[in-house]
């Protein structure tokens, strides 16, 4: 019986494993600088686990940016996929191309104790939607479905791309020392990893201060070393994606629960969970009680979008 590929690419580096009885298998990260292509990689991979070419049934790839026709141009490494290249290089009979974050979302669902942290106790509502929301190299917004037993949907979005929420007066200042720096002030512009040096550096200059850090983990270590200012920094970011998280769930409805993903948030767990997050998520005047009762999780799974891959592909091969 021929094998199911899955695979999670990012800009460094390229995660694959084999699907076999609903989990993953031989997990390897593959930096995509040393290959030239996904199908070099995946050559690699299969030569390491023993599988000739011809040897896998199905292949599914999360993957950064819109899947619709033929081509596909990764967003943020120099690799290139051509579906139909792609199935007559390896001999693959069906491959399939997700969104990253719909695979980040599907991945929620094979979530295992010990992969999360709740942040604000509730109980999920399994008729309405949950939320996905993550900061990391960009901000990642989706949300899950369930639509029976053992299926979901994921719907992607561009989510991390709405205005930045201000809540106080505070928060209208850093939006409008941003706004004269670079225009338009999204929710990504600051709810991510570049989006943390640009908080610091508008928190500065509002306060008169010299900047004395100049990347994400200088500025979270900080933070985690007592540093006042990193520390103030560190606080309105969590604020801030209490805010922008709780308008999604207004919007989606989503008491399903909000699961946080991404990589920046792990960075300061802890700070995180003391932090003003829920009373900003909640933070919604006359519907602020809609909040009561909605569960929010830190999601610390380190492979969520590989296992999202793996149940997209089940889905459509069980369908």
């Amino acid at each position: 019986m021929k094998d199911l590929l899955v695979g999670d690419i990012g800009g460094t580096n390229a995660r694959f494993a084999l699907w076999r009885d609903n989990q993953l298998h031989a997990v390897q990260v593959f930096a995509t600088a040393d290959y030239t292509s996904p199908e070099q990689a995946i050559e690699a991979y299969l030569g390491a686990q023993g599988i000739a070419r011809g040897g896998l049934a199905a292949v599914c790839l999360a993957v950064a940016g819109p899947v619709d026709g033929d081509e596909f141009r990764f967003t943020n490494n120099h690799w290139r996929l051509s579906r139909r290249a792609f199935c007559q290089t390896l001999q693959v009979e069906h491959l399939q191309l997700i969104n990253d974050f719909s695979a980040m979302a599907l991945g929620m669902t094979r979530l295992r104790d010990g992969e999360f942290r709740q942040v604000c106790a509730g109980e999920a509502d399994a008729s309405r939607p949950a939320l996905v929301i993550g900061p990391g190299t960009g901000l990642g917004v989706g949300s899950l479905l369930r639509l029976g037993e053992q299926r979901w949907l994921a719907l992607p979005g561009e989510g991390g791309h709405v205005d930045l929420p201000v809540g106080n007066a505070r928060e209208a200042a850093i939006q409008q020392q941003m706004h004269r720096q670079i225009g338009h002030v999204s929710a990504e512009t600051v709810l991510s990893g570049g989006g943390l040096v640009r908080l610091y550096q508008a928190m500065c200059a509002l306060d008169g201060d010299s900047p004395r850090h100049a990347s994400p983990a200088q500025i979270t270590d900080a933070a985690l070393g007592g540093e006042p200012r990193a520390l103030a920094v560190v606080e309105q970011f969590c604020r801030f994606l209490g805010r922008v998280a709780g308008n999604n769930v207004l919007t989606l409805g989503a008491r399903g629960g909000v699961y946080i993903v991404g990589g920046v948030i792990p960075r300061f767990t802890e700070l995180f969970l003391r932090s003003g997050f829920a009373a900003s998520f909640a933070d919604k005047g006359c519907m602020s009680e809609y909040f009561n009762g909605v569960p929010v999780w830190l999601v610390t799974a380190e492979f969520s979008g590989l296992l999202g891959a793996g149940v997209a592909l089940q889905q459509t091969l069980e369908h």
